[in-house]
């Protein structure tokens, strides 16, 4: 009989105040779509950090004849085959070096030519102008400081470069769209919450009477705002199943059917991350209204 009567009241609650009730469904699971969205950024930045750096190489350009005003430790001249012998062999013996691959001047301007094919400058460049190199693959990218204190500098060497800078500027871009996000779904979380509240005091408000006489029969605090509590969760419930509906969506139709096959190059996080966020939001959607309207029954609803 009592669970028969929560029911009817949270029936009768949530169709007195419809209006505002959708607006919460709505601002909530636009707020958890953010959230989740926002999590998902995070995963997706990360696992394009761990695909690219595990391919990006420290190049270590070395002297050519033309080297010599541009650096001073190229002022000998060319590089000589004693100091690539003697860069190689340290390089080889450091536990942090995964893959070393020289690469010859002329193999460097086929490169060259083949990156810049079709445009002018291509044909000003001749083979004598470009560096040998070393390209070097370290077990962990994030050390490439050791490698760039060991051989910048040194007689022979023109500069070490690290190509994981290269990739720096897009992940800040990146994070900081994600960053973004994350404020504007604490902006609408607000909202979220304000409508919660207001709803909650306009549906105390106005069931006033029953709330009155359930006071005078002996009924409990807990008894008389479960009603509230459970409408305010229920309205947050179904915000948050919209939202993993949108996560989906955009899952299926952005990620799979659009980007993933416009930019191959990106590999972009699967089905496990997105269903692993899911629980999460539907959890957040049901506790977070229930928590707001617990405390504003407090201030509205002395019981």
């Amino acid at each position: 009989m009592r669970a028969h009567f929560v029911l009817s009241e949270i029936g009768v609650g949530l169709r007195r105040n419809l209006t505002m009730t959708f607006a919460v469904i709505v601002s909530v699971a636009l707020s958890l779509a953010l959230l989740g969205g926002s999590l998902l950024a995070n995963q997706q930045v990360n696992s394009m950090k761990d695909f690219w750096y595990d391919k990006v190489q420290v190049s270590i350009f070395l002297c050519n004849e033309n080297d010599a005003d541009n650096a001073p430790q190229c002022e000998r001249g060319a590089v000589t085959e004693d100091q690539k012998e003697e860069i190689l062999a340290e390089l080889e013996s450091m536990q942090l070096v995964d893959e070393v691959y020289q690469e010859s001047a002329a193999e460097a301007y086929d490169r060259y030519q083949e990156q810049q094919e079709g445009q002018p400058i291509a044909a000003v460049v001749t083979p004598d102008q470009m560096q040998e190199s070393f390209r070097v693959k370290l077990v962990d990218p994030e050390k490439y400081d050791v490698v760039a204190t060991a051989f910048a500098g040194r007689d022979g060497v023109y500069s070490v470069e690290d190509q994981r800078a290269q990739l720096e500027n897009l992940f800040a871009l990146l994070n900081g769209v994600n960053y973004a996000a994350l404020g504007l779904m604490a902006l609408m979380l607000v909202v979220a919450l304000l409508l919660i509240v207001n709803t909650v005091r306009v549906s105390a408000f106005s069931r006033r009477r029953e709330t009155g006489i359930m006071r005078l029969v002996g009924a409990s605090s807990f008894y008389i705002q479960m009603p509230f509590i459970l409408e305010a969760a229920i309205a947050g419930l179904l915000g948050g199943l919209f939202a993993c509906v949108l996560l989906v969506g955009v899952k299926y139709f952005a990620i799979n059917n659009f980007l993933a096959q416009e930019i191959p190059l990106i590999n972009f996080i699967g089905w496990d991350a997105v269903i692993s966020v899911l629980p999460f939001v539907l959890a957040v959607g049901a506790l977070m209204p229930s928590v707001a309207a617990f405390f504003a029954l407090r201030k509205y609803l002395k019981v």
